[in-house]
């Protein structure tokens, strides 16, 4: 997989599956603009990229503003006069649901709740979407991928506005891939599992985590570095006959009935 001469953009790359992603596109050749909420979090990431012999731009940008989005493509076009590539994966639960004190079932949830976690998880994904998607036609190629995650094929309890975001998230995905490819553009999303980014780590309990071990075939979170890869595949030549798919990479956790255990004890 390599990205030579390839430009993209990522979403949320201050830490996390975007920081893996920002990174592995710049080890393979490619220019990368590092763009995260935490401006400082990003300028670190396009750092070490830098310092790696790669090209990079660090973006402050909050993506549930619209200005923010047109800013972070004009100075990505600014940067490296094209676009071949974007990551969504830019997302952040409200500060109330990242103590717990927001969980709840959907006759309990709140607005607050639900219109914050639709803004950063699906508008926010919809408007990068369709800005990317004016410059790649006028290209007549590029790639975009999207994160989503197992929680929009499956249910949660306590956390309905996450699992109806990443649903549409699925279908937005979709309806981008079978519009847009006769202009050479492929939408795709990831679907990932647990993984150990400072969002999961940092908003669930130790008694969770060793829950979520215990749901996973292979017994433990996922990597940041393992979604990247699955990612970059996606952006690359690799998939040129790839489009409209949620790539699902749960270490197993999905392939379940959740029905007991038929084998002997």
């Amino acid at each position: 997989m390599r990205f030579d001469g390839k430009f993209g953009l990522v979403t949320g790359a201050g830490s996390g599956i975007g920081r893996a992603t920002a990174i592995g596109f710049g080890q393979r050749g490619g220019g990368i603009a590092v763009v995260d909420l935490n401006g400082a979090n990003a300028e670190k990431v396009a750092g070490e990229i830098k310092q790696a012999g790669g090209k990079a731009v660090a973006i402050g940008a909050d993506v549930t503003r619209a200005a923010d989005i047109d800013m972070m493509f004009s100075r990505t076009l600014d940067t490296f006069g094209r676009l071949d590539f974007v990551h969504n994966n830019a997302f952040g639960f409200p500060a109330a649901l990242r103590t717990g004190s927001a969980a709840a079932p959907v006759a309990d949830a709140t607005d607050e709740v639900w219109n914050h976690t639709l803004e950063v998880g699906l508008t926010a994904v919809f408007r990068s979407t369709r800005r990317a998607l004016a410059i790649m036609r006028s290209q007549r190629n590029g790639v975009i991928v999207n994160t989503a995650s197992i929680s929009g094929l499956r249910a949660d309890y306590g956390i309905a506005a996450y699992n109806a975001a990443k649903a549409a998230v699925i279908n937005l995905t979709r309806v981008t891939a079978i519009e847009n490819a006769r202009y050479g553009i492929r939408c795709n999303c990831i679907c990932p599992g647990a993984i150990e980014t400072p969002l999961l780590v940092g908003s669930a309990t130790p008694q969770m985590i060793d829950r979520f071990k215990e749901a996973i075939p292979l017994g433990r979170l996922g990597k940041p570095e393992e979604m990247a890869n699955v990612v970059l595949f996606l952006a690359s030549e690799l998939a040129s006959f790839v489009t409209g798919a949620a790539f699902v990479a749960d270490g197993g956790q999905t392939a379940k009935t959740g029905s007991p255990s038929f084998l002997p004890e």
